[in-house]
């Protein structure tokens, strides 16, 4: 098949979307496959066989590492002279309305996929009053699709109350290779520990943004003595967190990757993730694959992935931080039931390899192609 993906964002850029996008395209391309990714300009010509088609943006003004691009003829230039047999929009927004447009005018059978929680984000950006209009856009552009894929069955549920039809699971996936508990060391426990290694250590991994609500960990470090927090990752709301957290065993690290990134999820006791915004959250996969015990609120996607006490610890959101404080005591308290949690987690992991979640979608592909093929014989 030749496929043709539009996304918002993709290299070098660093999140979740990027992660799956990268070994999605891996796996097509190693199946034979040609795909042809339409992205903001990363500066990238090629990944993984696949060729990158460049489009110049500029920064969002609320968001400084998102670039905004905006679709131009050269983008229907380089679709007609590919030919692809289907189109996949990843979260249309911009310049993925391009490549509805393009389907539509092409009549090229379009996949629509949906992986940020865009509704829910307004509301920590003090632009909540939008919320009504943003669905009714999002439904808009999704309803032109063939079939549009979520990443988990909450997400299903929320886009199908909304109005948006011909929803099915993309299911999740990640890198158990690279993930693994065998990469703990001290060395990187010493790390993020800031020379503490004896401590409890806790840890977040993802953008430092306001609708990760990751303000919500410090009562929990606070909570338990002498426990440090690493914060892993970099964005917007870096500065904020900063000031939020003066004064506690806090210490920000930037970004990591690889073998570094796995390390420092297998080295840590516990992962923290308070976010409500989360469509499926890719780096609690990461975790669990590298056996480190979650701490997770229970919204979104995340009950999918996450059994509360048996492969980690879900707590109620809007209310219950003592409930988050008291799974986090007792997982470091309870050393038997920590490894068990560890065992499980990763057993889990192991569960959603990429191979089988591209499978997955490169069946999908054939039935939307097959399906508009009936069509125009019809």
């Amino acid at each position: 098949m030749r496929i043709a993906l539009f996304t918002e964002t993709f290299l070098p850029k660093v999140d979740g979307i990027v992660t799956r996008l990268r070994h999605t395209i891996d796996h097509l391309q190693r199946q034979g496959n040609q795909v042809l990714v339409i992205a903001p300009d990363g500066g990238m010509t090629e990944y993984k066989g696949a060729k990158i088609y460049g489009v110049s943006g500029f920064p969002l003004p609320l968001y400084p590492e998102l670039k905004l691009a905006l679709p131009h003829p050269g983008i229907g230039d380089t679709l007609q002279e590919f030919k692809p047999h289907i189109i996949h929009v990843v979260n249309p927004a911009v310049l993925g309305l391009a490549g509805i447009f393009y389907g539509k005018v092409l009549d090229i059978p379009l996949v629509a996929s949906y992986h940020t929680h865009l509704p829910q984000y307004l509301h920590h950006y003090g632009l909540g009053i939008l919320e009504g209009l943003l669905w009714e856009l999002l439904k808009a552009g999704h309803n032109q699709a063939v079939l549009n894929l979520c990443t988990s069955t909450a997400m299903m549920a929320e886009l199908t109350a909304h109005g948006i039809e011909r929803v099915n699971l993309w299911q999740r996936g990640v890198d158990t290779e690279t993930f693994h508990p065998e990469l703990a060391s001290q060395e990187m426990r010493s790390r993020l520990s800031q020379n503490h290694p004896e401590s409890h250590l806790l840890l977040y991994v993802g953008r430092l943004s306001a609708e990760k609500e990751i303000e919500c960990i410090k009562p929990i470090l606070e909570a338990i003595p002498d426990s440090r927090l690493a914060l892993v990752g970099d964005g917007p709301h870096r500065q904020a967190l900063q000031q939020h957290f003066l004064g506690t065993n806090t210490h920000f690290v930037g970004y990591l990757s690889g073998t570094e990134l796995a390390s420092a999820f297998a080295s840590a006791d516990a992962f923290m993730f308070p976010s409500r915004t989360e469509t499926l959250g890719l780096v609690l996969l990461e975790a669990m694959a590298a056996g480190c015990p979650v701490v997770a609120a229970r919204s979104g996607g995340i009950p999918d992935i996450v059994t509360d006490g048996v492969n980690g610890y879900l707590f109620e959101p809007e209310a219950d931080i003592q409930g988050a404080i008291a799974a986090t005591v007792r997982l470091l308290q309870q050393k038997q039931e920590r490894e068990t949690i560890r065992q499980n987690a990763r057993q889990e992991a192991e569960r959603w390899g990429w191979a089988s979640a591209t499978h997955q979608l490169e069946t999908y592909y054939q039935k939307v192609i097959h399906s508009q093929q009936l069509a125009g014989v019809a």
